[in-house]
């Protein structure tokens, strides 16, 4: 490819503060007694910033991993959990994570030019792609090639070809998109997309974000 490559990192995995609020207050009204679980780091959101807000909503008790809980919340292995789509926003909610992945490059490519391993995909007219950060190592799944999309300058793109280990290829058409731009794989204004994933998958919403935000670079916004 003759564009500027840039260096290949996680796709980012921003998780919101509010969104998680929001969720978990929702959850905690249909069961008061129940308990936050924060295993597999909170299903990939970060245990501790779902256990910090957790507490702030009144959540007293937690199931984790190993035998004990953070400090402000009691270790309670037999409590009812909480209803983790509700906490993370997957049930009619906003999404508490948005996934996405750099642009590093782009390329053209003319009718019958193939993409990624095996050439599973072809051009059937002159378009460009791009090649985006986020590979099945991680937890964009290999599924989705062909079957998904992401939302690029407002725009969804398709994915195409095989997912790599590190990288996936769009279908950009004529979108103005240069490397650094920012793809988005689902969440907070792209929860339309995650629907796909699950059919491609077979995965349920928790599911599928859990594999991403434990393979993400996570970061926390409000």
């Amino acid at each position: 490819m003759s564009a500027t490559t840039l260096s290949i990192s996680a796709p980012r995995v921003r998780v919101s503060r509010a969104a998680l609020a929001r969720g978990i207050r929702a959850a905690r009204d249909a069961n008061p007694a129940g308990a936050i679980d924060l295993r597999r780091d909170a299903c990939g959101h970060g245990a501790d910033l779902v256990a910090e807000v957790a507490a702030d909503a009144g959540v007293r008790h937690a199931i984790t991993d190993g035998g004990d809980a953070p400090r402000q919340l009691t270790f309670a292995p037999e409590a009812d959990p909480l209803d983790r789509a509700t906490v993370f926003g997957l049930a009619g909610g906003t999404p508490a994570m948005t996934a996405a992945g750099a642009v590093l490059q782009t390329k053209p490519l003319e009718p019958g030019d193939g993409v990624s391993y095996g050439y599973r995909h072809r051009a059937t007219a002159r378009t460009r792609v791009a090649l985006v950060v986020g590979g099945y190592a991680q937890g964009i799944a290999r599924a989705i090639g062909g079957r998904a999309f992401v939302l690029l300058g407002g725009e969804r793109c398709p994915i195409v070809g095989r997912v790599a280990m590190d990288v996936c290829v769009v279908d950009i058409g004529a979108l103005p998109v240069a490397a650094g731009d920012e793809a988005v794989f689902f969440g907070s204004g792209a929860a339309d997309l995650l629907p796909a994933w699950c059919e491609a998958t077979g995965w349920s919403p928790l599911e599928v974000v859990a594999a991403v935000g434990l393979g993400g670079a996570r970061e926390v916004v409000a």
